[in-house]
């Protein structure tokens, strides 16, 4: 009788996997070997460590034959498909594995000359009309874990049933060593240089005039952001030194993620100190940004519903008449309340990227609360941190030069539309079975009213086709919550917003506090699940 973990170690292509299995206990072998990697958002992501159940040499050539026989499948055998990488540990072997799979298999393979953003392999996609693209990364993952993100449809993250389709053929794929590998030439600097040349064409205003203060969290995003924003005519960049540079274990972040509290400190104390106008932070492979502003207490992060509303608005200022923007069920209702008033149509889509850039014809602009924006969906069909950072800049600038800052136009939507005040609770758990448990008490007993208003219970695992997803909608007519595990973290993730009224501009300040008293309740709720 075949001994699975056995044949799996004798044909692990990386003696240093070998060693590593054979040097566990029979408990850690069976974890490792309790199931493999699952497409999850847009491919794999895990922990790198030998075993089906981890990102390793053996499984990244597996799902590569595997990726490849799916394309040969439909006919696409021979074609273009594009593979990059970020700098996390494991990242450029495994770069360099997929691409010679991947020409092995008779494919005309595109590797990137180096660590690079994530956007630049979607872009490099729909720029050579390829079939897929491979970037290997976690993202914002911690630095245990590494990844692998498939693109298909010019560009865009993998759907199903396409996922659970290449998992199948994954699992036709024998051993890993006798998977055929052709040598790959990288390919040069020209997709980087087109890439951008185009994010340099994206601003809409005629002032550079503003100081900024950047940080790449340790990841790729650095060298790019500057020549992006110096080429759009963005000069006066001032970076974090201790950040700026690719480093795989993170060491002045906890969690590499602009979103997590204490995270972005070191780019607002440099705004501070340097006096800039706007601080934006990349994660590590730069398909997100965050920005930071100065108040009237000190520096502060935009929540992502608030640079969403912000550039959609820059986007749609110059967007042909019923142009599309889109954001998902998690999101603020502000956008949806702008492109009504600005002529644009708006769409409300599942959480991720793979469904935003679907979301239907004539999309200008889309952004997900989790601070990732798509503010030139013709070139790229993701999220991405660079463009989206440029376009800030060319906002602050604009706003600048009349006189204003992002925090004023965010009063005047609140003169507008009513104030949108939101947040988030995360509940991160060891343990994914903790996330079922809080899922199962929510659907249990429903309230029926939240913050003093009554409120009515959607629960979307309810629904059919594409509108299905493993969430709770609790909303009422001026409050509104969502409760879903996230799909990249260990996290139970609760999405929490009130709106106010604002009769005037005096009314603001009374408005803040009445929106914070009911986030408040709202985060009480959220808290005791």
């Amino acid at each position: 009788m075949n001994d699975p973990i056995a044949d799996w170690i004798d044909a692990d292509p990386d003696p240093g996997a070998r060693a590593e299995l054979a040097n566990l206990s029979a408990g850690e072998l069976a974890d490792r070997f309790a199931a493999p990697l699952s497409f999850g958002t847009a491919g794999l992501r895990g922990p790198v460590r030998a075993g089906p159940n981890g990102m390793n040499l053996a499984v990244v050539i597996r799902t590569t034959a595997g990726l490849g026989a799916w394309l040969k499948d439909r006919c696409l055998g021979g074609s273009t498909v594009v593979v990059g990488r970020d700098a996390r540990h494991g990242s450029e072997k495994f770069a360099v594995a997929a691409a010679e799979v991947l020409a092995g298999a008779g494919f005309s393979v595109v590797l990137l000359p180096r660590p690079l953003p994530t956007p630049i392999v979607a872009f490099a996609v729909r720029r050579l009309r390829a079939a897929a693209g491979v970037q290997i990364t976690a993202s914002h993952n911690p630095a245990a874990d590494n990844g692998y993100k498939v693109y298909l449809d010019g560009g865009a993250q993998l759907i199903s049933p396409s996922d659970r389709e290449i998992e199948a053929a994954i699992t036709r794929i024998g051993r890993a060593d006798l998977v055929p590998r052709t040598p790959v030439t990288p390919a040069s600097e020209d997709l980087f240089d087109r890439y951008v040349d185009r994010v340099a064409s994206l601003p809409r205003g005629e002032s550079r005039s503003v100081r900024i203060a950047l940080t790449a969290m340790h990841g790729v995003g650095g060298e790019t952001a500057l020549a992006a924003l110096k080429s759009a005519g963005f000069t006066d960049v001032h970076t974090v030194a201790a950040q700026f540079d690719p480093d795989p274990d993170f060491p002045t972040v906890e969690f590499p993620n602009p979103e997590e509290p204490g995270a972005p400190d070191a780019v607002l104390a440099l705004a501070a100190d340097v006096d800039a106008d706007l601080a934006l932070a990349l994660d590590p492979d730069a398909d997100r940004c965050a920005v930071g502003v100065r108040g009237p207490d000190g520096w502060r992060m935009l929540r992502g519903d608030e640079t969403g509303v912000l550039l959609g608005d820059h986007v749609l200022a110059s967007a042909p008449a019923d142009s599309l923007v889109a954001t998902t069920i998690v999101s603020s209702a502000l956008l949806g309340k702008l492109a009504a008033a600005r002529g644009a149509r708006f769409a409300r889509t599942l959480t991720g990227f793979k469904w935003l850039v679907r979301a239907g014809e004539g999309l200008v602009y889309a952004y997900e609360e989790a601070i990732g924006h798509c503010v030139d969906p013709e070139s790229v069909r993701d999220k991405d941190g660079i463009s989206a950072a440029v376009m800030a800049a060319d906002l602050a600038a604009t706003l600048r030069a009349e006189g204003s800052t992002l925090l004023d136009r965010l009063d005047d939507y609140a003169l507008e539309f009513g104030l949108h005040a939101g947040d988030q609770v995360s509940r991160r758990v060891t343990n994914l079975a903790d996330i079922t448990e809080m899922m199962r008490r929510l659907r249990a007993d429903l309230p029926t009213e939240l913050a003093g208003e009554p409120v009515e219970a959607a629960d979307l695992a309810e629904l059919r086709g594409q509108s299905r997803t493993d969430a709770v909608v609790l909303a009422g007519s001026t409050v509104r919550v969502v409760v879903r595990p996230s799909g990249t973290e260990p996290k139970l993730k609760c999405y929490l917003e009130v709106v106010v009224p604002v009769p005037d501009r005096s009314a603001l300040p009374a408005a803040r506090e009445a929106a914070a008293t009911r986030l408040n309740l709202l985060r009480e709720f959220a808290e005791a699940l």
